[in-house]
């Protein structure tokens, strides 16, 4: 039981998935301060002085209620950014190379092709001979 516990653990989809989101979660946190802070400060500098960027209320009245029917469109754009970026780093640092590992371990182990049975030598035998036979 504890040998098939360690084989699913060492499979190379567990592996895979363990880093990832290991590595994923911890670069999350690195690529939401960079965007929130450097790249959404630059997209609300593209609204007008009186708004808050990139961002419109669809209902005017009271501050309460602008606030809750504010669309933030730089918001948006921040996770867009966050996502794509997290996932570039999380493939290019992990999957690419766990793939690479992975295609030369099945190089590796690939088995030497099997003799042919006894029947096929048999055949090719025979054809060699008819082929002689016909070059005479």
């Amino acid at each position: 039981m504890i040998k098939g516990f360690k084989d699913f653990l060492m499979r190379g989809n567990v592996v895979d998935l363990a880093v990832a989101v290991v590595v994923g979660a911890a670069f999350t946190a690195v690529v939401q301060t960079v965007v929130g802070n450097v790249i959404k400060p630059m997209l609300n500098a593209l609204g007008s002085p009186t708004s808050s960027g990139l961002s419109f209320s669809l209902k005017h009245g009271s501050p309460a209620i602008e606030k809750a029917t504010t669309i933030d469109v730089s918001a948006m754009i921040n996770a867009v950014l966050t996502f794509v970026i997290t996932a570039g780093v999380v493939y290019f640092l992990i999957v690419a190379p766990m793939n690479a590992i992975a295609e030369r371990r099945k190089r590796g182990q690939e088995p030497e092709p099997k003799a042919p049975a006894e029947d096929i030598l048999l055949l090719q035998e025979i054809r060699d001979l008819l082929r002689q036979r016909d070059m005479v």
